[in-house]
């Protein structure tokens, strides 16, 4: 099984920018651990992909936090991303199972109504006192159009983003990878109307990656033979939780919660959102944060 990782290129003399991740193992984690059913398991798994691609676009201590906020029964994702290809997320509802009824997508997993309308935010950490958020509308919950809008909005790139997760009929994830191509200012009209053409013509990248196209067969497609390779970057699902982070949350609570989880609750225990993990505080434990605060 191939490994999980984003290839960084340019395309047609320089006036493309190209990436192209293979997520596999990545999205079938994040299935494992939130225990999505197949149509949350598309949903999450794409935006995962997404933010792992735009993650690689930033230096090295920035990171982003991205936010899905859709009326469908999903309700609401986010991810946080950072420059070394690390990815975690969390869903508001992880079981979730709709699928197209009729029409060309009939017993397709239906992305856009899991997700519904709604915005997406994508929240930036640079390392300076202040974050900045831009935010834009949902177009169809698809994710990838989502986001190609998303681009031309709020960074003023014209892009074009593509991304699937095919699930398996166990609900394990048989393949998840996307692409994002972003078009340079000095682009003329003959390329953009090529690719354009082309992307239209292209299987779902989900399909392209299952049927054991690599991200370097994918960027040769997208860039009809005309790419420069920058770079090779592994992605991966990883959360840097720890007992001592959750502590420093657990001093920052008020007088009376504290005293409460001391004297009537004995102990805390404390669930990461992003890969379950729990920590579990004895009374002790909580007995010395709160003396220690004091300090």
């Amino acid at each position: 099984m191939m490994e999980d990782y984003v290839l960084i290129g340019t395309a047609y003399d320089q006036t493309i920018r190209i990436y192209v991740a293979s997520s596999t193992h990545l999205v079938e984690k994040a299935r494992t651990i939130h225990d999505t059913w197949p149509t949350a398991t598309a949903a999450l798994g794409r935006f995962l992909t997404v933010s792992a691609m735009m993650g690689l676009m930033y230096k090295k201590e920035e990171k982003i936090t991205l936010r899905i906020k859709g009326d469908g029964p999903i309700g609401a994702m986010l991810v946080e991303a950072n420059s070394k290809g690390e990815v975690r997320g969390e869903i508001q509802n992880p079981h979730i199972y709709l699928k197209y009824e009729s029409g060309p997508k009939a017993g397709k997993l239906n992305v856009g109504q899991g997700v519904g309308r709604g915005f997406l935010h994508v929240t930036k950490d640079l390392g300076m006192k202040d974050y900045f958020t831009s935010s834009s509308e949902l177009q169809t919950g698809e994710i990838g159009d989502d986001f190609t809008y998303y681009f031309v909005i709020s960074e003023q790139t014209p892009a074009s983003v593509g991304v699937g997760v095919l699930v398996n009929t166990d609900q394990s994830v048989m393949s998840s990878g996307g692409y994002i191509l972003q078009v340079m200012p000095n682009c003329n009209e003959t390329t953009i109307s090529h690719i354009e053409t082309l992307i239209a013509s292209l299987p779902p990248i989900s399909s392209l990656i299952q049927s054991g196209k690599t991200p370097e067969d994918i960027m040769t497609l997208l860039a009809s033979g005309t790419e420069q390779i920058l770079s090779k970057k592994e992605i991966s699902y990883t959360c840097h939780c720890s007992k001592s982070g959750f502590a420093r949350s657990l001093s920052a609570l008020d007088e009376q919660t504290l005293h409460e989880l001391i004297h009537e609750d004995g102990q805390a225990e404390i669930e990461c959102h992003f890969c379950k993990t729990k920590y579990i505080f004895s009374k002790e434990e909580l007995t010395n944060i709160k003396i220690n605060r004091k300090k």
